[in-house]
């Protein structure tokens, strides 16, 4: 497990604000310590086709869809195009960031309501698509480990160099552990003077027992 980055300016986990730093300032010490993330990210899977990518935090009000949003617009910036998905189905944030709907989105493609190329949507970042998570379902654990979870993540890969999803807090419920094996690499957020050691290390157990990849940790502000 490596440390990504650390930020130590203001906490970019804001939810009045939704700031995608990345996008407003590109020149910023925020978007290079981005930069530097995604560097980070492809030497440690370089012997790796890795294309998915999971990030989570142990608890809620960490900062992971800020991260994964900067994160993705970052990503989007270096010429690599990039699909954004919202897998936090109880608490959807990301559609909020961008200025999009919520009405049509993953939700609708895993029910087979919609094809996954009829939900994707197009943001102002050029080569940045986004799939909201649609909306708020009563069954997001059969939802996310379902095969047509699997089959969705396999269509994504062909068209896109990246895919970040955002979940839900990885110690609050039992979807984010089942999608994170379907992953490359897990990014695991934590916040400064915020999250617990014994939190981040119940999270850390949590991903081993699920045998998934833990790329890394992102700490905030």
């Amino acid at each position: 497990m490596r440390i990504l980055v650390i930020n130590k300016r203001k906490s970019l986990s804001d939810n009045k604000k939704r700031t995608i730093v990345t996008y407003t300032h590109p020149e910023s010490k925020i978007s290079e310590q981005f930069r530097t993330i995604q560097a980070n990210i492809k030497f440690s899977m370089m012997e790796e086709k890795s294309r998915i990518f999971l990030i989570t935090s142990p608890s809620d009000g960490e900062g992971k869809s800020t991260i994964a949003a900067n994160l993705a617009v970052s990503m989007a910036q270096q010429k690599e195009k990039v699909l954004l998905i919202d897998a936090n189905i109880r608490k959807p944030a990301l559609h909020s960031f961008f200025k999009k709907s919520n009405s049509v989105g993953l939700t609708d493609v895993l029910t087979g309501k919609v094809s996954f190329y009829e939900a994707i949507q197009h943001t102002e970042i050029v080569r940045l698509d986004l799939l909201v998570s649609g909306l708020i379902q009563y069954n997001p654990v059969e939802l996310l480990s379902s095969h047509m979870m699997q089959e969705l993540l396999k269509t994504a890969s062909k068209s896109y160099a990246a895919i970040l999803i955002d979940t839900n807090a990885l110690l609050e419920v039992t979807d984010t552990k089942l999608l994170a094996n379907q992953c490359d690499g897990v990014i695991l957020v934590i916040k400064n003077g915020k999250t617990k050691f014994e939190k981040a290390a119940e999270a850390k157990k949590v991903l081993e027992f699920a045998k998934a990849n833990l790329v890394g940790v992102v700490m905030n502000k």
